[in-house]
């Protein structure tokens, strides 16, 4: 028994070891971490529970069969993050690159399986070289599993990737398909065909770190979700945004201890909006001040900036917001605004997770190149998951909110169920320059008049009192009062139950 006690310890060490401290200290000297240093970092101490650790390649081609290392380049299993079960797969770059075969596939497939089965979410640890050549289509065929997989998990459980290194090819599809990307700067990369192909095809000369780095996809793709400066700091962000999260469609958002009260009131908010209806100000500085310890966990905050979305938490339950950012475009909705809300809300709806959406929007943004890249239809992206989102949606007016983007906006047409509005909000079909120019078209030659008419239009529309009086608009509030009323106002629609008529599933306009 004792022999047999040694040898199961000496063959888990050399699983443990991965493809040998040479490659080990490779990785090191590019500044990253194993596979299993990241899990170790990510998880709860002594929480993971490692499956398949002596798994191999069944490949035969190519000598392959002279080299079979135990986990066959990833290492899969699950454990916790404060306390909550999450399954995880982290791909080891020194087994193989971190190529992906048949059998690490059917690895990936098995934790994403258990974790649809039992309710928790995944967190995919990316850093691969590709598809295993030596094993051709059989690889393929894995990555398609691994795609069906996550097709299936979508919408049961939260899917997280974290991108740590190389994701090219086929690869990229599966982090595609997850709900979060997380990159690391300067160590990670994806895209479908590399600086080689890119350049024998189009002859672009690219780097890889400008064809598919992490400022690439945080601010101009907007496939990344935000982006660290190290493996460290990326996997703490990471234990930090799971708290937000629950962990199935089954389960309402956790609930952590507060310590801010609900009725605080921040005199601030009084002096917030300008004096000036044109000057901009920092609809973050409103986020802060209503979340619980003015704790912020910021999505895609370097791509479409005139649209703010993150997580929150109000009495200690986490909330989706989704704000317009007067700093950037005066907050108008665009074509990338619009992508980046409506994804979010739908997230936001999958897992039961209520949602909070600060309004201050002029309207669209004109122009040919919005129109000629379909404005028309991204925006209706948004328009469309607000309209089929059944979670608590609690809005807040603070200045403007002109013409279709008003309605866009979780507005109460869209089954808003709380919609308050400051005293500064200005709801009307469009801005009273613009109204009184269609309105009074004859009297322009005469400026003195045209004044007069668009007082007379600013006191008799921009204002929330028109919305108020028609009860679209439920209540003007103060904005020192803010996170008071919306505090409530969450709690009351804590048991809110809407169903959609049954349908297979809808048809959003992709």
């Amino acid at each position: 028994m004792h022999e047999i006690i040694e040898e199961l310890e000496n063959r888990r060490e050399q699983a443990r070891s991965g493809g040998g401290q040479k490659r080990i200290d490779a990785q090191h000297a590019k500044g990253k971490l194993t596979a299993r240093e990241r899990i170790e970092l990510l998880l709860d101490p002594d929480s993971f529970e490692e499956w398949d650790m002596f798994v191999t390649h069944r490949c035969n081609e190519f000598g392959m069969d002279k080299t079979k290392l135990a986990g066959d380049g990833v290492v899969t299993g699950w454990g916790t993050i404060n306390g909550r079960v999450v399954y995880v797969f982290s791909q080891d770059f020194t087994v193989f690159g971190g190529s992906l075969s048949e059998t690490h596939a059917k690895k990936i497939c098995k934790i994403m399986d258990m974790a649809m089965r039992n309710g928790a979410p995944v967190i995919g640890i990316n850093d691969s070289g590709g598809a295993r050549i030596q094993e051709g289509v059989a690889s393929l065929g894995g990555y398609a599993d691994v795609f069906q997989m996550n097709t299936l998990a979508s919408g049961v459980v939260p899917q997280i990737s974290m991108i740590m290194g190389p994701c090219a090819g086929g690869a990229v599809y599966s982090p595609a398909m997850t709900d979060f990307i997380f990159m690391v700067r300067d160590t990670s990369y994806m895209f479908v065909t590399g600086p080689d192909v890119v350049k024998t095809v189009t002859n672009e000369v690219v780097t890889a770190e400008e064809l598919g780095g992490a400022k690439t996809h945080t601010t101009k793709s907007s496939v990344a979700d935000e982006a660290f400066e190290n493996d460290v700091e990326a996997l703490q962000q990471l234990r930090r945004f799971y708290d937000f999260l629950p962990l199935n469609n089954r389960e309402k958002p956790p609930t952590r201890p507060f310590f801010d009260t609900p009725d605080r009131v921040e005199m601030s908010l009084d002096t917030l909006i300008p004096d000036n209806p044109n000057k901009p100000y920092d609809m973050k500085e409103l986020i802060t001040k209503i979340a619980d310890e003015g704790d912020f966990f910021e999505l895609q905050p370097d791509f479409a900036g005139n649209i703010v979305t993150g997580f929150i938490r109000i009495e200690g339950s986490t909330i989706g917001v989704v704000a317009n950012q007067p700093l950037v475009l005066a907050g108008v909705l665009d074509i990338n605004s619009s992508r980046k809300a409506a994804r979010f809300v739908r997230f936001c709806d999958c897992f039961n997770i209520p949602i909070l959406t600060l309004v201050d929007v002029p309207g669209f943004l004109p122009g040919t190149s919005q129109e000629y890249g379909g404005v028309i239809k991204h925006g209706a992206k948004l328009l469309f998951a607000y309209g089929e989102a059944t979670v608590p949606k609690v809005t807040l007016i603070t200045r403007k909110a002109y013409g279709g983007a008003y309605d866009v906006m979780a507005s109460k047409h869209l089954r808003g169920d709380v919609n308050y509005a400051w005293p500064s909000a200005e709801i009307a079909v469009m801005g009273a320059k613009g109204a009184v120019e269609i309105l009074y078209r004859a009297e322009l030659d005469d400026p003195d008049k045209i004044a007069e008419r668009t007082a007379e239009y600013e006191k008799r529309f921009a204002n929330p009192f028109v919305a108020a009086e028609m009860g679209f608009i439920d209540d003007v509030i103060f904005p020192h009062n803010s996170r008071r009323r919306i505090a409530k106002a969450f709690a009351a629609l804590r048991n809110k139950d809407l169903q959609n008529p049954w349908k297979k599933h809808d048809n959003i306009p992709l």
